[in-house]
């Protein structure tokens, strides 16, 4: 905040704000139609299209730009292209009139601040889904030696700029959520409304926030192995950068990508071993459901019961501060919260004895008496607790489970590995579990979306294994199990896994043909 110069927003407070705010509005959208310099009827012409219907006089106009410049947002040549035919002429259009660095600053600066105001923010799963996209097309480019430059940097901006919509509508969807949470609704039927479609909001956007998460951190990971450095420098020839006077613009380029792409791995795939920013995000979003219902459950209360507890005692309130005596005071306390019956009439001394029954009931000693005659009218009954239930034996029987779904998931992946591409119909029979292994496989395969290539790629949802599937011949495969068979085309199939290899083709093969 030091280096922001103290006059650069001087334009937006006073007596004249609006007409400052106007020229400079006039300037902005002069920009982005190319032209750089305007004149003083330049400048008047385009206040008066958009919309400025006050008559300015000449010197209210030249004052207004000179002050502007004054606060270094304008600057002023003179223009020594033109011809002058009078004096007068000479005097209206011989200076021209263009936005400085810091003036365009100010307006992107203003309109930012107009668009968060009325921005709404939102968790979009969509842009988790194209982060994960142009990772996997940037570790494409990266292993192709022909792929272009252009397209790395072209690539790599798109990824840049989904990450910042990913974080501008997170943060402003999260400030949103923190205020709802602490919003007290006058309208208690429009107030259940919003909260009730939040919380259905929420639920939708968890429901596969893990898998998601887990595809953008793989494919961080490959990216990485094939060379950050090496992605970013590909990128800085296709951005073709022009010439600048001073320091080479290079260098601050490159540095600005790298702390782009530190931000996406504190978000997916921290360097520090941290917990990602995307799991924080996965707790508040839970946290905020868990309060949201919470906040439902006490609208419905409220409505169910004609009066709350609060307004029954601010009633009592009233009352009390009505009463003219100090008696009446006593009386409706009384009323107001001795009404209970006399339960404990019947409890006695731990040794009766010690007390005649002639003794008055001021002078007696007093009495031990349960809380709970005042809720239930009972005293406390202690009896044996119930016995703690073994569950060393289910937590035995669930640890076999799990290990055994994985030794078979395992396994399975075992017989799965191919380490080169291959033939579908190499895997010929196969069991079934192997089978629905590979038949998911193949549908995540077919459901991405393929390269410029025609390959199609995708990994598990722990992003372990990866397929790489091909378009083949024009001839059928025809998988065959104990259940059944599949007849498909004949893709080229790629699998990776820990460990795999095309041994794991033809061991499965072989079992499969020794189980049939």
């Amino acid at each position: 905040m030091r280096r922001v110069p103290a006059e650069m927003f001087r334009f937006t407070t006073g007596e004249r704000a609006e007409l400052y705010g106007a020229i400079l509005q006039a300037f902005g959208e002069a920009n982005e139609r190319l032209e750089t310099a305007l004149g003083l009827d330049e400048v008047r012409a385009r206040l008066r299209s958009a919309g400025w219907l006050d008559d300015i006089h000449d010197d209210d106009l030249q004052d207004a730009l000179r002050q502007l410049r004054t606060w270094e947002l304008l600057d002023v040549v003179q223009n020594h292209a033109e011809n002058y035919r009078t004096a007068e002429e000479y005097e209206r259009r011989n200076l021209q009139y263009s936005l400085t660095r810091r003036g365009e600053a100010a307006i992107a600066a203003v309109e930012q601040a107009l668009s968060v105001l009325a921005a709404t923010g939102a968790l979009q799963t969509a842009v988790l889904e194209a982060v994960a996209d142009r990772l996997n097309e940037l570790y494409v480019l990266l292993g192709e030696a022909g792929s272009s430059d252009r397209r790395v940097f072209s690539t790599l901006q798109e990824l840049e700029s989904h990450l910042e919509a990913l974080l501008a509508n997170t943060k402003t969807f999260n400030g949103e959520l923190q205020r709802l949470l602490r919003a007290e609704g006058a309208d208690l039927a429009t107030f259940r409304e919003v909260k009730a479609a939040t919380v259905a909001y929420l639920q939708e956007f968890l429901r596969n926030l893990d898998r998601r998460a887990q595809a953008v951190a793989s494919a961080v990971q490959r990216v990485e192995q094939r060379g950050v450095f090496l992605l970013h420098e590909r990128a800085l020839r296709g951005a073709e950068l022009p010439p600048v006077a001073g320091a080479d613009p290079a260098p601050a380029w490159l540095e600005r990508r790298r702390a782009r792409w530190d931000g996406l791995r504190a978000w997916f795939l921290p360097t520090d071993g941290s917990r990602p920013r995307v799991e924080q995000l996965h707790d508040v979003a839970r946290r905020a459901i868990v309060t949201l219902l919470q906040v439902l459950d006490r609208i419905t209360e409220s409505r169910r019961r004609s009066s709350s507890a609060a307004q029954d005692f601010r009633e009592l309130a009233r009352w009390f501060a009505a009463a003219p005596t100090e008696d009446d005071l006593h009386r409706l306390w009384s009323a107001a919260f001795g009404l209970g019956s006399a339960r404990h009439a019947h409890l006695a001394h731990p040794d009766p004895e010690l007390v005649p029954s002639s003794q008055r009931w001021a002078e007696a000693p007093p009495v031990e008496v349960s809380a709970l005659l005042r809720t239930s009218g009972r005293t406390e009954r202690f009896t044996r607790t119930g016995k703690v239930r073994d569950v060393g034996g289910i937590k035995a029987a669930r640890a076999e489970l799990a290990r055994k779904e994985r030794a078979e998931l395992e396994a399975a992946w075992d017989v799965l590995g191919t380490g080169d591409p291959v033939r579908l119909s190499a895997f010929g029979r196969l069991d079934h579990a192997v089978f629905e292994r590979l038949l998911d496989l193949l549908g995540r395969a077919l459901a991405a979306r393929p390269d410029g290539g025609g390959v199609r790629r995708a990994v598990t949802s722990d992003g372990r294994v990866e397929i790489v599937l091909r378009a083949g011949d024009a001839g059928r495969a025809v998988l065959r199990t104990s259940r059944g068979q599949l007849e498909a085309p004949d893709y080229l199939v790629e699998i990776s896994v820990p460990g795999g290899g095309r041994a794991g083709v033809r061991s499965g093969v072989r079992d499969g043909a020794e189980a049939e």
